[in-house]
């Protein structure tokens, strides 16, 4: 029979090795690898893709918000979008006044991101099929803890523990 553990003799955590920003950016670059292979079949980076769905999703959207939407810094926004212009899948239209532009998905954009979804279907499956399902979902239930732990540790640097 064996002793019951209690949090009084459970054993002492193991501190972590390595850097986990190394490994986590290891990781990321795998991923991203599987996924961009699988996406440039469609002719889009995944990054594309991701633009594309947001302006679908969210759409027209002003390009401070759909930066703030994809965390992301207004600058990268930009750069990102001028290919997705350019293709004719977004256009950038006047907004509510003079000073303000809108994003928009066109009829082309639609269909490249319809046919991206397709690419992007196989590399998450494929990628689901790897690792397993129970492991991508630990995955994501981790790295959602993770942001959401990040996230209030920020904010506290941000705007000081007054607690």
């Amino acid at each position: 029979m064996q002793a019951e553990i209690t949090p009084a003799n459970a054993p002492a955590a193991v501190p972590p090795q390595g850097c986990t920003n190394f490994k986590l950016r290891q990781l990321m670059r795998r991923v991203a690898h599987h996924y961009d292979t699988e996406m440039a079949r469609c002719g889009l980076k995944t990054t594309q893709y991701s633009l594309l769905s947001h302006v679908l999703k969210l759409g027209p959207i002003r390009p401070g918000d759909l930066a703030v939407e994809m965390k992301m810094d207004a600058s990268t926004l930009t750069r990102n979008l001028r290919p997705l212009v350019d293709a004719g899948w977004v256009t950038l239209e006047a907004g509510a006044d003079a000073r303000s532009r809108l994003v928009h998905i066109t009829d082309a954009g639609r269909d490249k991101r319809a046919q991206a979804q397709r690419c992007w279907k196989v590399a998450q499956l494929s990628l689901n099929d790897t690792l397993g399902a129970e492991r991508v979902n630990a995955l994501h239930a981790l790295v959602d803890d993770s942001l959401a732990l990040l996230a209030s540790m920020q904010e506290k640097q941000e705007h000081g523990d007054d607690e």
